[in-house]
């Protein structure tokens, strides 16, 4: 648990970023939790770096003079999806992707699938095929979804982390890679979403 600079909220790590001063006085977003010096924690939304940035939020909690660019909140953004992006390609070495539209849908058939990944810049009707056959696999389960679906990657993304082209559609199998990668999506879900859907504060 730590306490937001912006809200004075305390809250799980997992719903907050750290941010650290580089060798320079530059702001900068630390990840992974593990550049040494002194932290400062802020909600993973990009409202609430923006907010921190404006009210210069970082020169007070770090108790000296540091740049904060005006870009941080995108620049943290982009980290973030980043870091999502290598989780993936991780996942794919190991065996846990599959891609190409007629491949996903097989694997949604067989029922092997655990999360559903549309390109966010896919086509309409591709993606409602596919949601079409996950929604009824799940009422086979009795509820839906049954998996997550996402789409917080463009296909040129997932083109990067699958090390093809025109990606569009695929499907990530169970193990702790995909962990991983979930994991990472959903700090990337929350730093884009909170703030449009009010639950930042939640």
């Amino acid at each position: 648990m730590r306490m937001c600079a912006v809200s004075r909220e305390v809250r799980s790590i997992d719903e907050l970023i750290r941010f650290v001063v580089s060798p320079q006085g530059e702001v900068m977003a630390d990840l992974k939790r593990k550049l040494p010096g002194r932290g400062l924690w802020v909600s993973a939304s990009r409202q609430a770096v923006a907010e921190a940035v404006r009210r210069n939020q970082f020169s007070r909690g770090f108790r000296r003079d540091v740049r904060a660019a005006p870009t941080l909140p995108l620049d943290t953004e982009n980290l973030l999806v980043r870091s999502v992006i290598e989780a993936l390609a991780m996942a794919a070495k190991a065996g846990q992707v599959i891609s190409g539209f007629g491949r996903v849908e097989e694997a949604l058939g067989q029922e092997r699938v655990t999360a559903l990944l549309h390109a966010s810049d896919g086509a309409a009707d591709g993606i409602r095929k596919l949601d079409a056959i996950a929604r009824q696999r799940g009422e086979n389960l009795g509820k839906w979804p049954d998996f997550p679906i996402l789409s917080a990657l463009s296909s040129a993304d997932l083109d990067l982390a699958l090390g093809r082209s025109n990606v569009i559609h695929a499907a990530l199998l169970a193990g702790p890679a995909s962990k991983t990668f979930l994991s990472r999506s959903q700090i990337l879900v929350r730093y884009r979403m909170a703030d449009d859907d009010k639950t930042a504060g939640a």
